[in-house]
């Protein structure tokens, strides 16, 4: 099954419904310049309201953050007993390795720059994360921006880089379009927020929409392949070879590890 991560929640109403309608987790935003962002008091309402609800069973719950010092976040971290954490900026692996849970990782696609100048970038970051034992998200990079946009990328380039590499696929992601993308591009998990909004507000329709359509496409026959006409049709484009190239490119240079480019499948 897909795993449903639905992030920027300002109510535990809300972060209900996502859960009821079959969400695997739910993000709340930390980020200090983000429109999405709860303190800490209004966090720790939030969250009360949720444990009591599901008890002991309740959902994994996703801190956001980007850019902002360790002792800031393990502080969260404790005061607020979150499971796992993503780190929407620049983070290394050293500093993910000092918050002590499970780390989601953001690693930008900025549409303006040719996918050229970025692969090697995401390939290696990818594979350093991935080693650290980090779940990696793909999204869409806006400046001044740290997740939220509502911006696509091409699903193509997500859709091969899902051949050899797990992660889950951001960015843009909405009730109409996100069965595609499950369908085509065939990442471990999908994410999103604004997605899932009416004017700025999570809406419970679109929620539990986003959720169902996912769902019914892992419910669905595998239909073996992935079909590059299909991706095609969908982002306009032809299926990536240029990120198949750079694929073969690093994997001849030997670096020490990268031979998890070569694999076949998921």
């Amino acid at each position: 099954m897909t795993h449903v991560k639905i992030c920027g929640f300002q109510t535990a109403e809300a972060a209900i419904a996502a859960v009821d309608a079959g969400a695997d987790a739910i993000g709340l935003v930390f980020v200090p310049s983000a429109r999405r962002r709860l303190n800490m008091t209004k966090a720790s309402t939030l969250l009360a309201e949720i444990r009591e609800h599901y008890g002991g069973a309740h959902p994994e719950i996703v801190g956001l953050f980007a850019d902002q010092p360790v002792e800031d976040v393990k502080e969260h971290i404790e005061k607020l007993g979150l499971d796992s954490v993503q780190l929407c900026g620049a983070e290394d692996v050293g500093y993910a390795k000092k918050l002590g849970v499970q780390v989601y990782k953001v690693i930008g696609i900025d549409p303006s720059i040719p996918i050229s100048a970025q692969m090697p970038r995401i390939m290696v970051l990818q594979h350093r994360h991935q080693l650290a034992g980090h779940k990696i998200v793909i999204d869409t990079k806006v400046a001044g921006e740290y997740g939220g946009t509502g911006q696509t990328f091409d699903w193509a380039i997500a859709a091969e880089l899902a051949r050899g590499l797990d992660f889950s696929l951001a960015g843009g992601l909405t009730p109409d379009n996100v069965g595609d993308a499950v369908a085509h591009v065939k990442p471990w998990g999908v994410d999103t927020s604004s997605g899932v909004e009416s004017n700025g507000e999570k809406d419970l329709d679109k929620i539990t929409a986003f959720v169902e359509a996912i769902r019914a496409v892992d419910r669905a026959p595998k239909t073996g392949l992935l079909n590059s006409l299909s991706i095609s049709r969908i982002t306009g484009v032809p299926l990536a070879s240029r990120v198949s190239g750079f694929v073969g490119k690093l994997t001849a240079l030997r670096i020490p590890g990268l031979n998890f480019l070569n694999r076949k499948g998921k």
